[in-house]
């Protein structure tokens, strides 16, 4: 995935680390990232994400196509009612996550840093006849993250209420339903002139990414680029239950979702892991995870929770027991199931 370029106002705020990777172009965090996180948490701070791409849809057709396409059920959507859906491979495999609210003339799409030309360029190929138009907005509009679990109203900013861990629709959960870690987490993206970004942010207290991805892995929220590779389909991340409509019309790459979710078991999962917090580095994501000494998959995010410590999501083999320590590097890990072998 190709990373941002768009460079954050808020890096000029005092005690600002700019982040790295897939987050670059806004802050890691502000001199106390694990204040930040508790502010969070409590749902008292927002946070920069101004680095993601804005694409936005207009003209008559857009949701009954962009429903044709992605695999979430859009038509007859009603204005500010957030959905989110993915754009998948002929063979099944997630390309594009889409962060998707309708203001009753423009479909807004937010998607991860640096994707946006990619949609875009896509989106256009696939237009014929269609009254449709696609641009990207990403140099005019800019996201704050928000700890909020409310639609917007009308004269307020749109924004895209994440809807994580709940099930949207016709769909399937592939890790748990009642006592899902997610349950309590309130988060929205809200989409301003970027212009007016510091005028939105106020005088709240600004949170930087670290802190969003601490809440996010303990909330066993799948992100693109993160916890997924060119291989990846949404069974073995549990993306089916927000975003996977499973009887709606054809879309590319439904095959494969119909045809794991009715015959098979997706040949990967995704795991929750406890790291020994007894050495002071954190591995990288995309480190080795062993089973012995076998490799059995990889580290997508590393975090340290304000209270559990060092965290981290993997993806590892289907085959390996549910109930087996993990290594790391040398460092022990714990595995919680997610997706169920």
């Amino acid at each position: 995935m190709t990373t941002s370029t768009v460079s954050s106002p808020l890096l000029d705020r005092p005690g600002a680390v700019a982040g790295e990777g897939a987050d670059a172009g806004v802050a890691a965090h502000y001199g106390d990232p694990m204040r930040e996180q508790r502010l969070l948490a409590e749902g008292l701070a927002v946070v920069d994400l101004s680095h993601r791409g804005v694409v936005t849809v207009t003209g008559p057709d857009r949701l009954t196509w962009l429903h044709s396409m992605t695999t979430q059920h859009l038509t007859g959507l009603a204005p500010r009612t957030s959905r989110e859906s993915l754009v998948l491979s002929p063979k099944g495999h997630i390309e594009h996550a889409l962060h998707l609210v309708d203001d009753g003339e423009t479909t807004w799409i937010t998607v991860e840093p640096g994707s946006a030309p990619a949609l875009v360029a896509w989106l256009d190929s696939m237009r014929f006849m269609l009254r449709v138009e696609v641009a990207d907005v990403t140099a005019d509009w800019a996201v704050l993250g928000e700890p909020i679990g409310a639609e917007s109203a009308p004269g307020e900013p749109l924004a895209w209420v994440d809807p994580w861990p709940s099930l949207v629709g016709d769909t399937a959960a592939y890790g748990p339903v009642e006592g899902h870690p997610g349950e309590g987490r309130a988060w929205r993206e809200l989409v301003v002139a970027r212009p007016a970004l510091e005028a939105a942010v106020g005088d709240r207290p600004l949170a930087g990414t670290w802190a969003a991805e601490a809440l996010r892995v303990m909330a066993w929220r799948p992100r693109l680029g993160a916890e997924t590779d060119h291989r990846t389909i949404a069974h073995e991340v549990d993306w089916l239950r927000t975003a996977v409509h499973l009887h709606k019309g054809c879309y590319r790459g439904q095959e494969t979702i119909a045809r794991v979710h009715n015959l098979g078991r997706p040949p990967r999962r995704l795991v929750f892991l406890h790291l020994d917090g007894s050495g002071h580095v954190l591995p990288d994501a995309g480190a080795p995870v062993r089973f012995g000494d076998r490799e059995v998959g990889r580290i997508t995010t590393v975090a340290r929770h304000h209270e559990d410590g060092p965290v981290a999501l993997a993806v590892i083999k289907r085959s390996i027991p549910e109930d087996v320590d993990l290594l790391v590097g040398e460092t022990a890990a714990s595995q919680t199931v997610v997706v169920s072998g």
